[in-house]
């Protein structure tokens, strides 16, 4: 089954006309048809219009994953500092499952003070040796200030080693979707086999923004003082006036300079990856550009609220023929300002659905396409519940099936 939606107008007019020529065209529809080509959150056609001089950027809407821009993200390299959004990810569960409180204390080791502390000359948030710090601290010395000290004092306080910290990043890192990342260290201090992506970078941020709000808070704090010294955050996009909140910074010299940054705009939220860039100042405007363009390039349309109805799929043998379609979440669309009427819809499921149904069952997925490729897929449920019908119903479902059939041939 395919039908075809206009998207222009008001938003309230899109989803009623899409719901009502879906509802249409779902009817008798009994296979998927061929998936349209093109790639699920892939690159809108806008982005040819824009570059960086990094070579590995990448541009992600973060509401629905779409990618607006994108350059050599699945490229391996050295994430240097990025690594401890990886570190975070591990330590923000601890805490959030109760296993770790913000109040709690950590040591200070001497492997930890002198590889990530002062006498190591990297960043770090000057823990003395032997001390404790408490749990908070720690986090916004790591975050704020990406301290290496911090990060180890955290790796060694759940973990007991950095070695056995890292396995729970590579197994955290699996759980969360990433597929091209290694993990040897919480600090990302030079180590070859210490390797991710720009696309696998951004899952990290997205799942740091998602899964743990109250603590995510922490990377958009400008300075932090711990053992009175005071350091300002590193993260550049903060004072840009972007509506930037986070993320992080990175170098290295194996990788250069990179960042993963996040900024919100009239409720639209984007995050973006530069690695490899030559300098900070190239860093920080590769960023900064690739977010003022997707801000001022792309447009969030919304199809259908969560719950909406989409249409109906045909059902056999219900006391109804066919039952209500709905996605569990808002359908928002990003797509470049002045193209809604490139804007298509249609619902996919095997059917006629056999009754009974029960509400919230999955029934298919709603596909959305622009110029032929599309952009989003997201699982619809039924609506509502349908009983098995009478026998005498059941009976006609069977004989329609049966003239269908025979059509169809």
């Amino acid at each position: 089954m395919t039908a075809n939606v206009s998207a222009r107008g008001p938003r309230g007019v899109i989803a009623r006309l899409a719901a009502a020529v879906l509802c249409l065209a779902l009817v008798g529809a009994t296979k998927p048809p061929a998936k349209a080509p093109g790639k699920t959150g892939s690159t809108p056609a806008a982005a040819a219009a824009m570059d960086t001089k990094a070579d590995i950027a990448l541009l992600v809407d973060y509401a629905t994953g779409t990618t607006l821009f994108e350059k050599n993200a699945e490229r391996s390299f050295p994430p240097a500092s990025l690594t401890k959004m990886m570190t975070m990810a591990v330590t923000f569960r601890e805490i959030a499952e109760g296993r770790l409180s913000l109040d709690g204390e950590f040591p200070i080791s001497e492997h930890a003070w002198r590889t990530g502390g002062a006498p190591s000359h990297t960043s770090s948030m000057f823990a003395p040796i032997n001390s404790k710090a408490k749990i908070v601290d720690l986090l916004q010395g790591v975050m704020i200030q990406s301290a290496n000290d911090g990060a180890i004092a955290i790796a060694e306080g759940i973990a007991g080693t950095e070695s056995a910290f890292a396995d729970l990043m590579n197994r955290r890192a699996k759980e969360i979707g990433l597929e091209n990342s290694n993990f040897t260290n919480p600090t990302g201090l030079p180590d070859p086999a210490n390797r991710s992506t720009a696309r696998d970078l951004a899952a990290i941020a997205r799942h740091l923004i998602t899964d743990y709000p109250d603590l995510y808070k922490f990377y958009s704090q400008r300075e932090f003082t711990y053992n009175k010294i005071r350091q300002l955050n590193r993260n550049p996009l903060l004072a840009e006036g972007l509506g930037a909140d986070g993320v992080k910074t990175g170098y290295i010299k194996e990788s250069g300079y990179n960042i993963v940054g996040s900024a919100v705009q009239n409720g639209q939220r984007l995050i973006v990856v530069i690695g490899g860039a030559a300098t900070e100042k190239e860093r920080g405007e590769d960023a900064r550009k690739l977010l003022d363009w997707g801000f001022r390039t792309f447009e969030s349309v919304r199809l259908y609220g969560a719950g909406e109805s989409i249409g109906e799929a045909m059902v056999f043998g219900g006391t109804a023929n066919g039952v209500k379609v709905a996605a569990a979440k808002n359908v928002d669309i990003l797509i470049p300002r002045g193209n809604r009427d490139k804007l298509r819809a249609r619902v996919v499921y095997t059917g006629p659905i056999k009754a009974p149904i029960a509400k919230d069952q999955p029934i298919g997925k709603l596909v959305v396409t622009r110029n032929e490729q599309v952009i989003q897929e997201i699982p619809v449920a039924a609506a509502e519940s349908i009983e098995v019908g009478t026998l005498r119903q059941r009976a006609v479902d069977g004989t329609r099936e049966l003239l269908m059939g025979l059509l169809r041939r």
